[in-house]
C-alpha cells in the first residue's frame, strides 16, 4: 500500500558512482565541442574541414558500439567501459601533441573507439542497475550529469581557450576523464542472469545488432542530424551572427534540459513514450527555427531554451524506450544500436550541414535542418496508427 513497495529505490551507491563517472566524463568531452572547431580553423582549416574533424570521430564511435555492446555481453561491462576510458584520455591527451589539421584528424579515430565504448558501457551499466519500474525516471536522472556538464564545460572550455590557451583546454581534459577512470573502479556490475545463458543459436549480425531498438534508433538518429548543427557549428554562428559568447547557448539548453529531464521521465513511466516523444519534436522545431532567425544573445538564450526542453524530453524518453523493448540480457546490444543510431545522425549532419553552410550560411542551415524533426514526426504518428491502442510498448 505505501509507495515504497512499489517504487523500489534508486539511489543506490552504485546509481551514484556511476552517474558521477559519466559527469566527468561529459565535462572532459563537452569542454572540446566550442573549443576545436576554432583549433581547426587556427590550423588555416574551413567549415568542412571542421565537420569532418566531427564526423570522422562520430563515425568510428558508432562503428565500435555495436561490437561494444556485444563485449559488454561476452567480456563483462567493466572491463569494456575501463579500456574504452583509457583509450579517450590517451586521445586527449594527444591533442596538445597534434600540430597540423591531419594529425588531428587521425586522432580522431581511436578518440571516437573510446568514446563509443565507454558511452555504451555506461549506458548498460545504468540500464541494469535502474529498476524497470522507474526507468524512465532513472534515465532522466543519470542523464543529468551529462546536461550539466553540456552547461558548464563549454563555458569553461572557451575560458580556457581564450585566457590560457589550447594546451590548458586539453590538460584539464584529460584529469577530468582520469578522475572518470578512477571513479569507474569503484563501480559492481549488474549483469542479467540470463547472460549465463548463451544463446548459440544468433548470427553474427543479432549479435551486434538488436532488430527491436531500430525504430527508436531512427528517431534517435533524425534528432542526433539536428543536434549536429549546434554542438559542430554554434562557435562559428556566433562569429557569423556577431554574437560574442555562444557558451551561453549551451547553458540555457543545458539548463532547460536539467529541469525537463527528471519531470519527463516520470511522464514516462507512467503514460507511456507518446506523452513525451511528440511534444519534444514540436519544442524541437520552435527552437531551431528560433536559431535560425537569432542575432543576439537575448535570441540565442530563447532558442535554446525551446530546444533543450524538446532534446531533453526526447533523448532519454528514446534510450528508456529502447531497453524496454529488449530482454535483459540484451541491454549491451541495444544500447550500442541506439547509440549507434544517434552517432549516425551526429556523424552525417556535421558534414551534410557543414556542406549546406557553405552555400546558405548558418542560419538557413538551422531552419532546413528543423525539417527533419517533421520528418521524425511523420515518422512517430505513423506508427501510432498504426499501433492498436497507441503505442505498442510503454
Amino acid at each position: 500500500m505505501t509507495n515504497s513497495t512499489s517504487r523500489p529505490p534508486l539511489w543506490s551507491r552504485d546509481f551514484i558512482m556511476t552517474t558521477l563517472a559519466n559527469l566527468f566524463l561529459f565535462i572532459s568531452f563537452q569542454m572540446l565541442i566550442p573549443t576545436l572547431p576554432p583549433y581547426i580553423e587556427k590550423m588555416g582549416g574551413d567549415n568542412f574541414m571542421v565537420g569532418l574533424v566531427i564526423g570522422i570521430f562520430t563515425l568510428f564511435a558508432l562503428l565500435v558500439r555495436p561490437f561494444a555492446g556485444k563485449a559488454t555481453n561476452d567480456f563483462g561491462r567493466k572491463p569494456v567501459l575501463i579500456a574504452g576510458l583509457i583509450l579517450f584520455t590517451l586521445s586527449v591527451t594527444g591533442y596538445y601533441w597534434m600540430s597540423t589539421f591531419f594529425l588531428v584528424l587521425l586522432l580522431r579515430i581511436p578518440h571516437g573507439i573510446g568514446w563509443g565504448m565507454t558511452t555504451t558501457s555506461f549506458g548498460t551499466i545504468i540500464a541494469d542497475i535502474i529498476p524497470p519500474q522507474r526507468r524512465g525516471e532513472g534515465m532522466g536522472y543519470y542523464g543529468l550529469s551529462s546536461t550539466l556538464a553540456m552547461a558548464l564545460s563549454p563555458l569553461f572550455g572557451i575560458w580556457l581557450m581564450n585566457e590560457l590557451g589550447f594546451g590548458y583546454v586539453f590538460f584539464i581534459s584529460t584529469l577530468l576523464a582520469v578522475i572518470s577512470i578512477f571513479l569507474s573502479f569503484f563501480i559492481k556490475e549488474h549483469r542479467p542472469e540470463a547472460l549465463l545463458e548463451k544463446t548459440k543459436k544468433e548470427s553474427f549480425l543479432q549479435a551486434i545488432v538488436e532488430k527491436t531498438a531500430l525504430f527508436p534508433t531512427l528517431l534517435a538518429l533524425l534528432l542526433g542530424f539536428t543536434y549536429s548543427g549546434i554542438v559542430t557549428f554554434i562557435t562559428l554562428f556566433g562569429v557569423e551572427r556577431n554574437i560574442t559568447n555562444v557558451g551561453w547557448f549551451f547553458f540555457a539548453n543545458a539548463a532547460m534540459v536539467m529541469i525537463i529531464r527528471s519531470l519527463s521521465g516520470k511522464v514516462f513511466d507512467r503514460k507511456g513514450h507518446q506523452w513525451v516523444l511528440l511534444p519534444g519534436a514540436f519544442f524541437t522545431i520552435a527552437g531551431l527555427i528560433l536559431l535560425s532567425f537569432t542575432s543576439g544573445t537575448m535570441g540565442l538564450v530563447f532558442a535554446a531554451i525551446f530546444y533543450g526542453v524538446g532534446f531533453g524530453m526526447i533523448q532519454p524518453a528514446l534510450q528508456a524506450w529502447v531497453i524496454n523493448r529488449v530482454p535483459p540480457h540484451k541491454r549491451g546490444v541495444a544500447t550500442g544500436t541506439f547509440f549507434s543510431g544517434f552517432d549516425l545522425g551526429i556523424g552525417l549532419g556535421s558534414i551534410v550541414l557543414g556542406l549546406l553552410a557553405r552555400f546558405t550560411g548558418y542560419g538557413m542551415m538551422y531552419l532546413l535542418s528543423s525539417l527533419l524533426m517533421v520528418v521524425y514526426l511523420v515518422i512517430y504518428v505513423g506508427y501510432l496508427v498504426r499501433s492498436k491502442k497507441g503505442y505498442l510498448i510503454r
